[in-house]
């Protein structure tokens, strides 16, 4: 059964007209908050105070917020970094400059200021050693820290480091190559975007350390407003991450790493070799296999068409190019200098209009007789031993870390970042053993400013174009279907609700539309019923007829309405400029 595109227009504005009392409803309220919005984005006096920073009393083993007294612990670092195996003439400086200062783009907190990054594509490095080392062996280690990247962030990092506690550490020389425990934090480059967590593990057999990293980390959030970055790491080696107080990832020491914590108990044994009588070609050619009698090597792979013939219209004595008719002889062309000119040559025009010119030859085709090179065909080898690998040996570098959760005592934490982009902001660290005191913490300092910062960001968004407001009567069907038929439906309903016949004159669209529908309807179900049997029962045909007849009587009504409106607007409009304006 196919239904008109007409029809179907129809019906979807009786779908919209059902529900017109409730889109009354809907459409009001969506005005009345366009309004509140539009009132809100353009008062910015409707933000809340800022709050004012006040330094927290949360305790732990190394608690920052970059107050006055901050140089006292800060030392950026004046080495060069490492090119170890790269161009010696390379060396890196660590030139990028510090800053304590408040932001200076979206700021949630009134006399907050925190370490900033202060030069693009630049390497900068900056340490701070804790009151005294911190050993987490058989406790909950819990690392917080904000993030706000003012510029935004398109190649860099924006991670810390715990760095290992030994006498050899000195803030003047971190570098690159300063050995560290845990780094943490986003690094975006790229397709790359991460929020890296990497444990440097030693290997308590041979005293190596070797770096693990988290296999599938979580994506960092790009953007300018304050984020918050918290790790948590289980004395029973789970893994925690989450971004603004909100988990984004679980993980397991002992599972989720890469390379692993503990090496295989077995390797492969590398004195072993394959022997030479190894055989593994699991497939060879079968050597009984012979060549047929019949197989003709030498048969070419196309040859003459000996019973094609000649096309009727073809042209034996047509050439394929002819001299251009068009052209002509340059008037600065010097015979005795430059020679006879010749004019040029273009594609025979008769050639065109028949199947070809010049020499008639037979065409090639396929020789049904060519086999080509015969050989022999591939069987299964019964020599085959398989793929071949070495036998395996106990691994000698084997250990088993049952609780790599318990990290290295650690002694200083450190930036050493290269970005592109400056202004890079760290606040409100917190490294110790207590989750309670870190989402105490984050309540005081991130919680506070952040919702404040999102509103100044959305405040501070470009406002869309507001779009003039059309009329019913100015809308035009093509430029938004569902529009049209949505107001052209509240007037005629509005209208009907007083008066149908000045509904009928006035949206007479709506009211041909509905018409449409119910014969619509009443089609379908005609339909149904008549694919019940070879002809309807008496009731359904009434029905039917009823149903013709008052759809006949709705459009003949439709039509006097469209009408009956015209005429009353045309009279509408010749009585206006009689009237006083008084």
């Amino acid at each position: 059964m196919r239904f008109h595109a007409t029809a179907a227009i129809s019906a979807a504005a009786l779908l919209a007209g059902s529900v017109n009392a409730d889109a009354q409803s809907v459409l009001s309220e969506a005005s009345s908050s366009v309004s509140s919005a539009t009132e809100s984005a353009s008062a910015t006096s409707s933000l809340p105070d800022l709050p004012t920073f006040t330094p927290s009393k949360i305790k732990g083993d190394f608690v920052e917020q970059f107050t006055d007294d901050w140089e006292t612990r800060w030392k950026p670092s004046h080495a060069k970094k490492d090119t170890k195996g790269e161009n010696k003439d390379e060396e890196w400086a660590y030139v990028g400059e510090w800053a304590v200062e408040e932001p200076h783009i979206y700021k949630g907190m009134e006399g907050d200021k925190g370490l900033v990054v202060k030069n693009a594509a630049a390497h900068h490095a900056i340490s701070a050693k804790f009151p005294k080392k911190i050993d987490n062996k058989g406790k909950t280690l819990v690392v917080q820290y904000e993030v706000k990247l003012q510029n935004g962030l398109e190649c860099g990092g924006a991670y810390l480091k715990l760095l290992r506690d030994n006498k050899a550490l000195h803030q003047d020389e971190f570098s690159n190559v300063s050995p560290y425990v845990v780094m943490f934090g986003p690094d975006k480059c790229g397709s790359t975007n991460k929020v890296h967590f990497i444990v440097n593990h030693k290997n308590p057999k041979t005293g190596e350390y070797e770096e693990k990293h988290l296999s599938t980390a979580p994506a960092a959030r790009i953007v300018k407003t304050t984020e918050l970055y918290t790790l948590i790491v289980h004395p029973n080696n789970t893994v925690i991450i989450k971004l603004n107080g909100e988990q984004v990832k679980e993980a397991n020491l002992l599972e989720d790493f890469q390379p692993p914590f503990n090496p295989p108990k077995e390797i492969d044994d590398p004195k072993d070799t394959k022997p030479e009588t190894w055989v593994d070609e699991a497939r060879i050619p079968d050597p009984d296999a012979k060549k047929p009698e019949d197989w003709d090597e030498e048969a070419p792979f196309e040859i003459v068409d000996e019973e094609a013939t000649m096309p009727a219209d073809w042209l034996e004595n047509e050439p394929l190019t002819v001299p251009d008719p068009e052209a002509n002889k340059p008037e600065d062309w010097d015979d005795e200098e430059d020679g006879d000119w010749v004019a040029p040559t273009v594609p025979n025009p008769k050639c065109d209009d028949a199947s070809g010119c010049g020499k008639w030859e037979k065409p090639m085709i396929k020789n049904p007789a060519y086999k080509g090179k015969w050989t022999a065909p591939y069987i299964d080898n019964p020599a085959y031993k398989g793929v071949w690998a070495p036998k395996k040996i106990k691994n000698p570098d084997y250990y088993e870390d049952k609780t790599p959760s318990n990290l290295e005592p650690m002694g200083a934490i450190g930036f050493e970042i290269w970005t592109m982009q400056s202004d890079i902001m760290f606040d409100n660290i917190y490294i110790g053993h207590s989750v309670a005191d870190a989402e105490k913490f984050a309540e005081e300092t991130f919680f506070e400013k952040h919702p404040i910062e999102q509103l100044i960001e959305l405040a501070e968004k470009p406002k869309e174009e507001e779009k003039p407001i059309k009329s019913p009567s100015d809308l035009v069907f093509m430029d938004d279907p569902v529009t049209y038929i949505k107001e052209k439906l509240d007037l005629f309903f509005t209208i009907a609700q007083n008066d149908p016949i000045q509904a009928i004159k006035f949206v007479p669209e709506a009211a041909g539309g509905l018409a449409a529908v119910f014969v619509t309807i009443i089609a379908v179900i005609v339909g149904v019923v008549s694919m019940g049997g070879s002809s309807a029962p008496a009731p359904a045909k009434k029905a039917a007829s009823d149903a013709k007849a008052a759809a006949t009587n709705a459009k003949d009504k439709a039509a006097e309405g469209v009408s009956s409106g015209a005429e009353a607007t045309k009279a509408d409009a010749n009585k206006r400029p009689t009237r006083r304006t008084s």
